[in-house]
């Protein structure tokens, strides 16, 4: 898969009772990022609530997103799994409802020696015949991958041939590219460090963004690939106050009030998640009109 450019992440809207997927409002928001100039969708990640949905609901979204994106851009599935078992059955669902890849991030109780790390994406790896996008995000799952531990997999495990880096630390970006000679595909997965990523070598970047800010993560992308880094800067500082609230506040209650904020009510996030307060919202709604403004 030669992969490169904008990978979104839709969220997964919920009745307002929140007790059920709702797939009309599911297919809006796909289109929407379709129409953003998305070059991947990426459901079931962090942004897509992915820990707080049963199998049978996670199994649903997965294969509603193949069908509906169609083959117009990859559809890359997270899977976040405590056991290997877990992980592999999710990724044989994925592969046989046409996943283009899987995004695997490893979560665990206990930590995870890297032998151990290794031997869960092996076995993903020996399940299916599509890419692995091993995804590092210590922040959320516990874990951290080493540089050296994932240049070592996309060596020995065929089918590991991308890295999503969301440590938020630039080094890692550089050693990455260094050890595996430029040839392992790294994506930037922290939103406030997409302009640097980019400019380091990031193959794209994986991002909620295009949900409330359109067009411009793509415009950015774009821009540093064209070598404009002035015009890219000052895209991407347009864009920075709101990325910065979207993580700090929380990526999939912020993104559910943006999108009502801008006339598309997707429910709240599932419980024990809330919704943001008023003051919150306040600030949104300030962000989104200051950057539709000066847009």
């Amino acid at each position: 898969m030669n992969l490169s450019g904008i990978i979104s992440y839709p969220i997964t809207p919920f009745t307002q009772d929140g007790k059920n997927i709702d797939f009309n409002a599911l297919g809006l928001s796909l289109e929407s990022l379709l129409e953003q100039g998305s070059d991947a969708i990426a459901p079931l990640g962090s942004t897509g609530e992915s820990a707080y949905l049963s199998t049978k609901e996670w199994r649903e979204v997965a294969e509603y997103t193949v069908k509906k994106v169609n083959k117009r851009v990859p559809v890359i599935v997270g899977i976040s799994e405590l056991t290997t078992e877990a992980a592999v059955e999710n990724a044989r669902f994925a592969q046989q409802v046409g996943a283009d890849a899987v995004m695997v991030i490893p979560v665990s109780y206990w930590k995870l020696t890297e032998l151990e790390l290794f031997d869960y994406y092996q076995a993903i790896s020996d399940a299916i015949s599509i890419p692995i996008m091993a995804y590092n995000n210590p922040a959320t799952s516990g874990i951290d991958m080493s540089p050296e531990l994932l240049v070592k997999m996309f060596h020995q495990i065929p089918n590991v041939t991308m890295v999503k880096e969301s440590t938020g630390d630039i080094q890692r970006m550089h050693k990455i590219k260094l050890l595996s000679e430029g040839k392992l595909p790294f994506f930037n997965g922290c939103n406030t460090l997409a302009l640097e990523a980019l400019c380091a070598g990031a193959s794209g970047w994986c991002t909620a963004a295009p949900n409330l800010l359109g067009v411009a993560p793509k415009h950015l992308y774009e821009q540093v690939k064209a070598g404009e880094l002035n015009k890219a800067q000052t895209l991407f500082y347009q864009q920075l106050p709101t990325l910065t609230f979207i993580v700090g506040v929380g990526i999939p209650k912020v993104v559910k009030a943006g999108l009502k904020l801008l006339g598309r009510d997707v429910g709240l996030a599932r419980k024990p998640l809330g919704d943001i307060t008023e003051q919150q919202q306040t600030q949104l709604k300030a962000l989104i009109h200051q950057f539709v403004r000066g847009g």
